[in-house]
């Protein structure tokens, strides 16, 4: 959409706004923090309001998972290894931290790729990657599984519980209508381009808005998104990362190596097409992914699936700040540095 107005302008236009009561949700995590770190809700009028989404793949990862990783990281002979951010969510008996506590071997990394150096150095033992994430990540887990046929490296799997944002958002749309517009997951679309979220803005004739993380990008799409409404609109305002098509390699590594399937989302349940899973042709990867759906109820008194459909702040759950804490987090949106609860905790207290 195009607009002249200067960044001021489009402040006061924003302060001043008093048209239809607006709910704008932010998909993804960064961008919850980013609004946080600019002072935005401190001066944003009471018409507009700015709600947080599924865009944590942490927070959304089904109890069953949890417990196909626990169960192999308390086998003989057998090392789980997995980003920081999982070690803390509960399965349906204990997490991956309580696991390791037992005596299972669980090997924290920053890389997927770390876990090829393990396996060289210990070709006896097998490792078991728990690989976590949405379109962002999934290449890299692709360009793995490539690096460990090119290396023959043969003791190494994956429990994956990968998701395609796309479709969560589609769900969102689908089952919360109240929501007048989206702020777009600025890393998922570097890898999808903006032109995926046409179908959406047409289906729905509501406005799509891709920004990057800084202060002044998060004035323009909001403003973007308030003076936008009742329309089928796409406004790309990230076109230093984010192009049309998106990034045509990473799309090809991940259709090499993965396809899509139905996947549960923790508090949302299973939405159709909205994961990823290893193709059969490398099945030898696979640390059984399938089948993954039982997803235990969340802690009585939590509010985490309406947290992260925007039916409430994070703020307006009873556990919030009392009983669930980042030390002590009794749902999965307080675990992860970047789920909700944990973002709005650290920025509010």
């Amino acid at each position: 959409m195009e607009d002249d107005r200067t960044l001021q302008e489009k402040i006061e236009y924003l302060k001043g706004y008093r048209g239809k009561p607006l709910k704008l949700m932010e998909v993804c995590g960064t961008h919850t923090a980013g609004i946080f770190k600019s002072g935005m809700r401190s001066w944003l009028p009471p018409g507009i309001r700015l709600i947080s989404g599924p865009g944590c793949p942490v927070c959304v990862t089904p109890t069953a998972f949890i417990d196909r990783c626990v169960e192999w990281a308390l086998s003989p002979g057998c090392a789980l290894v997995s980003f920081g951010d999982m070690l803390k969510v509960p399965g349906s008996e204990m997490s991956l931290a309580d696991a390791k506590g037992r005596g299972a071997r669980v090997e924290m990394v920053y890389s997927p790729f770390d876990i090829m150096g393990m396996a060289e150095r210990e070709p006896e033992a097998t490792f078991v990657l728990a690989a976590v994430g949405f379109e962002t990540t999934a290449p890299a887990y692709a360009l793995l599984m490539e690096e460990l046929v090119r290396r023959g490296i043969k003791n190494v799997k994956m429990v994956t519980a990968l998701k395609i944002a796309m479709e969560a958002i589609k769900w969102v749309c689908d089952n919360e209508p109240g929501i007048d517009g989206f702020l777009c997951p600025g890393h998922v679309s570097v890898m999808t381009g903006s032109k995926a979220y046409g179908p959406l803005a047409k289906a729905y004739s509501k406005p799509f808005v891709i920004a990057g993380f800084e202060s002044r990008h998060l004035v323009d799409a909001v403003y973007e998104l308030a003076a936008g409404q009742g329309r089928p609109l796409v406004s790309n305002l990230y076109s230093e990362a984010v192009d049309e098509n998106g990034n045509l390699k990473a799309q090809e590594i991940i259709d090499k190596y993965f396809v899509s399937d139905d996947a549960v989302w923790r508090g949302l349940g299973s939405i159709a097409g909205s994961g990823l899973r290893i193709r059969d042709g490398y099945a030898q990867f696979d640390a059984g992914s399938s089948g993954l759906d039982d997803d235990m109820a969340l802690p009585e008194g939590c509010r985490c699936a309406d947290v992260i459909t925007g039916r409430i702040d994070p703020d307006g759950c009873p556990m919030f700040g009392a009983a669930c804490i980042p030390g002590h987090a009794l749902g999965p949106c307080m675990v992860s540095s970047e789920g909700s609860c944990g973002i709005w905790y650290t920025n509010t207290r």
